[in-house]
């Protein structure tokens, strides 16, 4: 079980909402993953619109918790007023906080972030900010009053996987509240070593959305995010330099 401020999730799997073939194949993608959490972009979707065209039709409100997302904002301004917009119109304040400093890698501005935290989370808000993989920021994204902090494991829809895992495990030893590691994973061993590391859980999109079979992908890292964070709690062995038989040495006939 995830809990995440006051909310408790049985998946420890998030996705998205966005560039899937079809909003049939992504609604046939969201149940084979088996998440209860997917994100939705407030600035890019009409959320006042309940047709069979819309987004919001395809998504199951009874199994699946909505979780807004701010991207496409870029200042802590813009992204406050899109998550008041968010709580009115979908009657949540939960939030995917994303404030974004640069266009062309969409990395985060960490000073308007912690500032658009701040204030949201005085608002009543259970803020999940989108963050870079640097402990000092979540530390004080967790002072802020962050419900969670999400790293990115690399840049948002790259599939490079997880580029600084030394990283990631700082934070999870440094921060109490939750870690979901966020944005760059490209197939489902990146998942696995994101539930291996000890990450709460992971967050993607674009590596179900944009594979060749999005709904065996979604069953895959489904699968995938399943065992790592068996992995993890089972504990693996130390690595060694050197061989050690795992035959016993002892009391064998010589």
């Amino acid at each position: 079980m995830l809990k995440i401020g006051r909310y408790e999730f049985r998946s420890r799997l998030i996705l998205g909402t966005g560039r899937y073939p079809s909003p049939e194949i992504m609604a046939r993608c969201h149940e084979a993953s088996g998440t209860d959490c997917v994100t939705v972009a407030v600035r890019r979707v009409d959320l006042q619109d309940t047709t069979k065209g819309s987004l919001l039709h395809w998504i199951d409100r009874a199994k699946i918790r909505l979780l807004p997302n701010t991207a496409g904002c870029f200042t802590a301004d813009e992204a406050v007023r899109t998550a008041r917009l968010a709580r009115e119109a979908l009657g949540t304040e939960l939030l995917k906080l994303e404030v974004i400093g640069d266009e062309k890698t969409l990395y985060p501005d960490l000073p308007e972030l912690l500032v658009a935290t701040k204030l949201l989370t005085k608002e009543g808000f259970t803020v999940l900010p989108y963050t870079s993989d640097d402990v000092v920021t979540a530390l004080r994204l967790e002072e802020a009053g962050a419900a969670c902090v999400m790293p990115l494991g690399a840049p948002i829809g790259s599939g490079l996987g997880i580029l600084n895992p030394t990283n990631i495990r700082i934070i999870l030893s440094r921060v109490k509240v939750p870690v979901i590691v966020d944005a760059g994973v490209g197939t489902a061993s990146d998942v696995a070593i994101a539930m291996e590391l000890g990450a709460d859980g992971v967050l993607l999109n674009t590596a179900v959305a944009q594979s060749r079979d999005p709904v065996a992908m979604a069953r895959a890292v489904r699968l995938a995010c399943e065992a790592g964070r068996l992995a993890f709690e089972a504990g693996r062995i130390p690595k060694k330099e050197y061989a050690t038989p795992s035959s016993p040495t002892e009391g064998r006939i010589a």
